[in-house]
């Protein structure tokens, strides 16, 4: 009888591979699983790179249209599975256009709108004030979708919008500011046309080279001209690549930009050359538009020539004042004559002010400066055949005049720099070392104050018995606005007929 032996070695080889065979199954099972996105999403950002590159290559080409290097220009575009459209219609320009607006301090509906600028359309309701100036320009675009992105060119630019939301500026828009001169030719897209598939297509762009100027434009209105004569322009730029215009906007000299995100509009602001030099007092009322935060010393001229038809004792009788408020923060200058030919900072007996006083009613701060004895200004008398008269020059940068500060408890707002403060950083009050400043200290600390709320607003008043002549009187004000000014403005509409095939 034959014995059988078992030898299980056979079985164990068996096993072994197909366990090497489960474990490199599950191995490119969790390869694929995880690797198919990586490659997919890699695949979605190398055909949105090559759409790009495409839009910046029609960019490029649509200029040499523009500027009559070559009135037709061809771009092709590798569709591969997706869409691309032109947005040039009417439809279209209600979310692709821009609107300007040029502001005047001295228009009565400035402080109403100025308040609620921040929202397109803000200028509605005002648009039939007599001295309203604004336009609007159409701008369109041509589009693709690349996946979950969106790829455009609008207003010179090429724009790349993310899912999560977000603009990507790949190329800039035509916006050119150096500082003293914006230029804006708006690229007005026209057509109305979409393709989609995998197959090549090329966008053609024709243009006449024929920019209509819309500034300036006296024929528009009397005021469109060159040097600026308004305060400020905004710029509202409605767009789907709003937020992409916002943060190229902010990369230009001495601009600012803020953004209507329920409507999708960024709205640029611009400040033009203030009002400065001499001028009368027949308006009593004048604004300064901005101070260089920089520059501690901002105001190189600030000064009044105050004349009377009469008698020096006419100074006397009217007393004067001059306020100066930017949002919740008030500086008053009071002026009285004492004595014999003497101007000083004080307040008339019937006044219930003091020389100087500041206050930040937001902040519960109040600070007092009187007039050291021995400082005031002159008043010259003299005479025109057999009328009496007399003037002074009152100057709020004297270092000359010396003025105390009048309260018991420690000041608040000389430094350091912050929203209730600003340089020098001085320990005051009243009695020790640095109480006693000049009258040009105390200015220009003051009004830097003011003017971290923005625009400043000055009136000057005389009270009781009106003695000095107005229009006689002058006020002279020359100061450091800060950064760059815009003085010159040149916008264009440029047409682009743009087709695909």
């Amino acid at each position: 009888m034959k014995t059988m032996l078992k030898n299980e070695r056979a079985v164990s080889s068996v096993i072994g591979i197909s366990i090497i065979l489960v474990i490199s199954l599950l191995s490119i099972g969790l390869m694929l699983l995880y690797t198919s996105p990586l490659i997919s999403e890699t695949q979605e950002m190398a055909k949105a790179q090559k759409v790009e590159q495409a839009f910046t290559v029609f960019d490029s080409r649509t200029s040499k249209s523009s500027l009559g290097e070559s009135p037709l220009q061809a771009t092709a575009l590798s569709l591969m599975g997706e869409n691309v459209a032109i947005h040039g219609n009417k439809d279209s320009y209600n979310e692709s256009s821009i609107q300007i607006l040029f502001l005047s301090f001295d228009s009565t509906w400035y402080d109403s709108f100025y308040q609620k600028r921040g929202a397109w359309n803000a200028w509605e309701g005002y648009e039939n004030e007599p001295d309203f100036a604004g336009f609007n320009a159409s701008m369109g675009k041509v589009r693709c979708y690349s996946g979950d992105r969106v790829i455009a060119y609008e207003g010179g630019g090429v724009w790349s919008r993310y899912p999560a939301g977000g603009t990507v500026m790949i190329s800039p828009p035509e916006f050119h500011y150096n500082g003293e001169t914006l230029t804006l030719p708006v690229m007005k897209v026209t057509g109305n046309d979409s393709i989609g598939g995998s197959a090549n297509v090329n966008i053609n762009v024709r243009s006449s080279n024929t920019p209509v100027v819309l500034y300036p434009d006296k024929t528009t209105n009397v005021n469109f001209t060159n040097p600026l004569n308004c305060n400020k322009i905004l710029i509202y730029i409605n767009s789907e690549f709003y937020d992409g215009w916002a943060e190229y906007a902010e990369t230009l000299t001495s601009t600012t930009a803020i953004m209507d995100h329920g409507n999708k509009t960024a709205i640029i602001e611009m400040d033009t050359r203030p009002e400065m030099g001499t001028f009368s007092l027949t308006d009593p009322s004048f604004k300064i538009a901005a101070l260089n935060h920089t520059n501690t010393t901002p105001f190189s001229n600030f000064s009044f020539y105050f004349y009377v038809d009469g008698s020096a004792d006419f100074f006397k009788s009217s007393g004067m004042t001059l306020t100066a408020t930017s949002g919740a923060k008030t500086l008053v200058y009071s002026f009285y004559k004492d004595g014999n030919d003497k101007v000083i900072l004080a307040a008339a007996p019937s006044f219930t002010s003091y020389a100087i006083e500041y206050a930040d009613s937001s902040a519960g701060i109040n600070e007092i400066w009187e007039s050291d004895p021995s400082s005031y200004f002159t008043v010259y008398s003299f005479k025109k055949g057999s009328i009496k008269n007399a003037n002074s020059t009152i100057d709020l940068l004297s270092d000359s005049y010396l003025m105390k500060y009048d309260s018991n408890h420690p000041d608040f707002s000389w430094g350091p720099v912050s929203s209730t403060s600003t340089t020098p950083n001085l320990y005051i009050v009243k009695g020790n070392a640095n109480s006693t400043q000049s009258l040009n200290n105390i200015t220009q600390h003051y009004m830097r104050l003011l003017a971290q709320d923005g625009t400043i607003e000055c009136t000057w008043e005389q009270k009781d018995n009106e003695k000095i002549e107005p229009d006689l009187s002058t006020c002279t004000l020359i100061y450091d606005g800060g950064g760059a000014i815009l003085t010159y403005l040149h916008i264009t509409s440029n047409e682009l007929d743009v087709t695909l095939d």
